[in-house]
């Protein structure tokens, strides 16, 4: 008997967007429920069960923020927030209220639905990657991340790259992904910039006693986290 597909609930005010997250949650196997609006969002999780929640932040009746807070009152659902304002009050407003990831428009289809996959990973346990997760522990609401016990001190930019690479453990990010997901303004970095941080970021995983290296490169390509890391 086949698995049953997972119902992803979207809540995109916007029709073409939210046409496009559908049909790629379709191709990828998913079963997308898409509501317009904040009140409709949360009558529709009400009436039935939803494995994750992709929330635009800005909706025409409620901010998403309320949505997600009221969402989390009732049951721990995941969320993915989705938003046109990248600025860093906003992404850390939406992880203390329990979001799992965000995801600043515009975005990849494809990177979405990787996200989906990561995130709905690490609620069901982290069974698709236990090696990663029994070395990791990544506190989003405090944007705080520990290798094997040890607390990483972590400049902004180096979080925010190692917390991209954890979202999928074994997955290759192309050094343009990387560079969206860290900086600020993703235009005014450079290749070299991403590398120079990885760099860093691999001399204080040594020293938090990380052997063999948990980041690796894909030459042409990008960097993932070992899944066995």
């Amino acid at each position: 008997m086949p698995p049953q597909r997972q119902t992803i609930l979207v809540v995109e005010d916007e029709a073409a967007i939210a046409e496009t997250i559908t049909y790629a949650l379709q191709t990828e196997g998913f079963v997308p429920l898409w509501q317009a609006t904040g009140g409709a969002a949360l009558a529709a999780a009400a009436a039935q069960p939803v494995a994750l929640v992709v929330l635009d932040v800005g909706l025409p009746d409620m901010s998403g923020f309320d949505v997600c807070r009221e969402l989390q009152r009732r049951a721990a659902v995941p969320v993915i927030f989705l938003t046109a304002r990248s600025g860093e009050v906003d992404r850390i407003v939406g992880l203390e209220l329990g979001a799992d990831d965000y995801l600043a428009k515009p975005f990849s289809p494809r990177e979405l639905t990787a996200r989906v996959r990561a995130v709905l990973r690490r609620s069901r346990g982290g069974a698709a990657a236990p090696a990663a997760g029994a070395a990791w522990d990544h506190d989003a609401a405090r944007c705080r991340i520990t290798y094997r016990g040890r607390p990483l001190e972590l400049t902004r930019n180096e979080y925010r790259l190692l917390a991209a690479l954890l979202a999928a453990p074994g997955r290759v990010f192309s050094r343009d992904q990387l560079m969206a997901a860290a900086w600020e303004d993703p235009g005014s970095a450079l290749d070299r910039t991403v590398d120079a941080h990885v760099k860093t970021l691999r001399a204080k995983l040594r020293a938090a006693g990380a052997e063999p290296d948990p980041i690796a490169t894909h030459r042409g390509l990008g960097y993932s986290l070992r899944e066995e890391a």
